[in-house]
Formats: structure tokens, sequence, C-alpha cells
């Protein structure tokens, strides 16, 4: 005797493809290896040593003034030190130059201003003096 049993009409499974996972790369930057000298370094024995004020490049003295009357020498500023000198007061007058008729007008103006609150000032002052006689006349 066999027991009949039902049984589940399932759909076929739904086909998916594989995905492949690549894992990421990285280019590790690689660095020459500093090399540093031991403490105890010592030049060759067949080697010559060399003086160190061979090696200095020497400066050239800068240009000097000679002022004949007095003898005294002043030293004459490099091209650099000339140049910043230069811009600093062409601007400096380019700017007083364009800011001077601005200021004025601005000038004028406020004095405008302040001169008619002023007069306004003084109208309401005589106003209080003539409305305050006129009270105690009365």
């Amino acid at each position: 005797m066999s027991i009949n049993l039902p049984r589940p009409n399932l759909p076929k499974p739904l086909d998916i493809p594989e995905m492949y996972f690549k894992p990421p790369t990285a280019d590790v930057p690689a660095f020459r290896p500093i090399v540093v000298p031991p403490s105890d370094l010592e030049r060759p024995e067949e080697t010559e040593e060399v003086k160190d004020e061979e090696t200095k490049t020497e400066q050239p003295e800068p240009p000097k003034l000679k002022i004949p009357i007095i003898d005294i020498q002043l030293p004459v500023p490099t091209v650099e030190v000339v140049a910043v000198a230069s811009y600093a007061a062409v601007s400096a007058v380019v700017v007083t130059t364009f800011a001077e008729p601005v200021s004025k007008s601005i000038k004028k103006k406020v004095q405008k201003f302040l001169q008619g609150k002023v007069n306004k000032w003084k109208e309401n002052q005589k106003k209080r003096k003539d409305s305050s006689k006129n009270s105690k006349t009365e």
C-alpha cells in the first residue's frame, strides 16, 4: 500500500549568469633607497684633501659710490632693491592720484549733509525759544 501524496508543481529555476569578480590591483610606488654613509666614513688615502677656500665661490663686492668731497663710499643698491622701491613709489603716486578726487567729493557731500543737519538743529532750537517766549508772555 502506498500513500499518494500531492507533489508541488514548481517552475524551473532562473538561469542567472555567473559574475566573476576580479580583485582590484594597485601600482605601489617604488623609490630608490637612500644610502646613508656610516658615521665613521673617512677619505680614501689615495685622494687629496680639497680645502674649503678653493671650493668657495667668491661673491663680487657690491659696487660703491664714492663721494670725493666728504670722502665717503656708499654702497649702490642691487637691481632687485631698486625695482621694488620704484614699484612702491609708482603705486603710491597712482593711488594718491586716483584717491584724491574721490576723497574730495566724499568730503564735500559729508560737509553738505552735516551742515544741513546743523542748520536744521539751529532752526529747531530757535523755534523752541520762540515758543517758550510766547507761552511766558501769555
